[in-house]
């Protein structure tokens, strides 16, 4: 028996896959969860349709990605932080702060686990981060910290 996944079947396959399944399984098991749906010509049309408009989504989300990474690497962003003698700064500047100074210098919501810091940030002057915006696009982000008392 041919089904169409609607969710993901350990052993089986992921959501949106066509998979061929004993009768039994398909028809006591899948379909009565409503993890499954029978594959007939019309359920295989609409799939093909739902694909072409995920794909489409996701052309669309990753050139708009890659449109905010363009503007995040186009200006640097700056940090003010506590700091002594020779711009040694009183702590590190953490993933968060550069997250409210990317949200406050161009009005964008960046998750703070998403931004990767090489080593802390410990000392006045510029350094580069890199923040994933989805997957496969990348931004390279200029951060300026500026020590003060």
């Amino acid at each position: 028996m041919k089904v169409i996944l609607k969710a993901d079947v350990k052993g089986i396959g992921k959501a949106g896959v066509v998979a061929e399944v004993a009768e039994g399984y398909g028809r006591n098991y899948l379909l009565p969860r409503g993890l499954a749906m029978e594959a007939t010509s019309g359920s295989l049309a609409q799939l093909a349709v739902t694909r072409q408009a995920k794909e489409r989504r996701d052309e669309k989300a990753l050139a708009e990605a890659r449109a905010l990474a363009a503007t995040l690497e186009s200006r640097p962003v700056e940090i003010h932080a506590k700091g002594g003698e020779r711009g040694k700064l009183f702590g590190a500047v953490t993933n968060a702060q550069i997250a409210d100074a990317l949200h406050t210098a161009f009005a964008i919501d960046v998750d703070r686990h998403k931004i990767d810091l090489a080593d802390p940030i410990k000392a006045a002057g510029e350094y580069t981060c890199a923040v994933k915006l989805v997957p496969g696009v990348t931004a390279k982000v200029t951060v300026r910290v500026v020590a003060g008392a």
